[in-house]
């Protein structure tokens, strides 16, 4: 294990720096919940293998230089899987999947969002809202004190406004620099590479 993630740590990236902000919500949201447009649903609870999961990662974050998850080893990934304090939901139009929704459980008090998003082919179709207010209901509905959620300067460009819209509260702003494997093939735009 050690002599993997040295291997790892040694192998050829691309270092880019972002701002990553810090969002919560200390307080479920009010009223009636936000209906998605008729012909799509979410399915909570999937149960996605490597591979699936590798296609979810990818076909929303690939264009935003999504690389932590997707730089794991399939042992690793199938391991969390298995094994990890994860939920996670798919957004469906029909029967085919057009975003997902990952709710990191880990401590029960304080649950966070940790991915949230649409597949190209799906923003622009007016989901994304009430698809994040199913996210968020969702992590309520499991008796937490706070609901955390994270975006950086590299995310979709509305993805700051609209957890600001669902009643996430930005707590801080930090600069990261990230070390983006190469072989990912990630498109890091020029105004984050360092």
């Amino acid at each position: 294990m050690i002599t993997e993630v040295l291997i790892r740590q040694a192998e050829p990236a691309t270092r880019m720096k972002v701002d990553v902000t810090f969002m919560r919500m200390l307080r479920p949201p009010e009223g009636e919940g936000l209906a998605l447009p008729e012909g799509w649903s979410v399915e909570t609870n999937a149960r996605p293998d490597v591979a699936g999961y590798r296609l979810l990662q990818d076909k929303v974050g690939r264009d935003y230089c999504w690389w932590m998850r997707q730089a794991a080893s399939d042992k690793d990934l199938a391991h969390f899987l298995e094994e990890g304090p994860a939920s996670i939901a798919l957004l469906r139009q029909g029967q085919e999947i057009r975003g997902f929704y990952e709710l990191n459980l880990s401590n029960p008090q304080d649950i966070n969002l940790s991915y949230f998003g649409l597949f190209p082919e799906a923003i622009g179709h007016r989901v994304g809202r009430a698809f994040l207010d199913m996210a968020v209901r969702h992590a309520w509905a499991l008796g937490p004190l706070c609901v955390r959620v994270n975006t950086c300067s590299a995310d979709h460009p509305r993805a700051l406004p609209l957890y600001k819209q669902a009643g996430f509260e930005p707590v801080r702003t930090v600069e990261e620099t990230w070390d983006v494997p190469n072989r990912l093939g990630l498109k890091i735009p020029e105004r984050f590479l360092v």
